[in-house]
């Protein structure tokens, strides 16, 4: 692949790995976060730093986004000092995860400057950006998409959802949340099993063996939940920010969600005991504290 010059505004735990990966792939990139840290980290592999997202954005044709929010992504792509005020970018490629009603306010607005927004959420965690293995879901007009898609294999493998900003969104919140559920019915079950005298390693050996299996029994509760360390990569604050915006949008489409409304209280029961900025695999730790025992092995 020949060598291009891209933005990047957005290089913390996640941006900062895929901006590398592009890096390592032989492109230029012109980054920004307001993070001197993060900046000084990619400086050092070889990234030009810029001042704002306006900057990036007077520098390369295609501007990839990973903030953690919609108005972090609204203000950055939108607002004074943002994409819109850039003087080269012809397209916006946005892995955040901000939920469909964002990702249409700024597809519009950005076609008001003929610049493509393109909705690209990613799932897979700091693994997965790392070595480049996460799944992108991508919605934008085929054409962008089939002249993207080499690029975006850098990061993982992508998949084109539709053509309107927001069906990849859908798809997200679909993802994230069946992986905090998971998460939470598994750490009922583990705890229920370890309170009746259960081995919690054999425990998860039997339901990865049977039915019971999932992401957080094969993956979380080994890595994560077991060894007591709850630093699988995901912030609890950001799970709840994700789930929310999921139970809000099929309110919107009036699709009951019972039991995703459930899971959002545990996020929200989390998020107030532990913070915003622990891990979402702590949720455990709320069952275990009301059932006085731990799943440890």
């Amino acid at each position: 692949m020949e060598q291009q010059t891209f933005g990047f505004i957005g290089v913390g735990r996640m941006g900062g790995l895929m901006s590398a990966r592009l890096l390592n792939n032989g492109h230029k990139v012109v980054v920004y976060d307001v993070a001197e840290e993060a900046l000084a980290a990619l400086e050092k592999q070889g990234a030009q730093r810029a001042g704002s997202a306006a900057q990036v954005a007077g520098k390369a044709d295609t501007v990839f986004l990973s903030l953690p929010n919609p108005e972090i992504v609204h203000r950055a792509a939108l607002q004074t000092g943002g994409v819109i005020e850039g003087t080269r970018a012809k397209r916006v490629v946005d892995f955040s995860t901000i939920g469909p009603r964002t990702a249409s306010l700024v597809a519009k607005g950005l076609a008001e400057r003929n610049i493509v927004y393109v909705d690209a959420p990613v799932s897979g965690g700091i693994k997965g950006a790392r070595e480049g293995t996460l799944a992108v879901m991508v919605s934008c007009p085929k054409s962008v998409y089939v002249e993207l898609e080499p690029i975006l294999k850098t990061f993982g493998k992508p998949f084109h959802l539709g053509e309107s900003a927001g069906q990849a969104q859908t798809m997200k919140l679909a993802n994230n949340l069946l992986a905090a559920a998971a998460i939470a019915l598994t750490s009922e079950a583990m705890v229920m099993g370890v309170k009746a005298g259960l081995n919690p390693k054999v425990m998860l050996e039997v339901l990865n063996a049977g039915s019971g299996r999932n992401s957080a029994s094969q993956d979380k509760f080994p890595k994560s939940v077991l060894p007591g360390t709850f630093d699988f990569g995901f912030a609890t604050g950001l799970s709840y920010k994700d789930v929310r915006l999921c139970i809000d949008e099929a309110e919107a489409l009036g699709v009951p969600m019972v039991c995703g409304a459930a899971v959002r209280q545990m996020l929200a029961v989390t998020n107030a005991m532990y913070g915003a900025d622990s891990d979402f695999t702590s949720i455990c730790k709320v069952v275990e504290s009301w059932a006085g025992v731990e799943v440890r092995g």
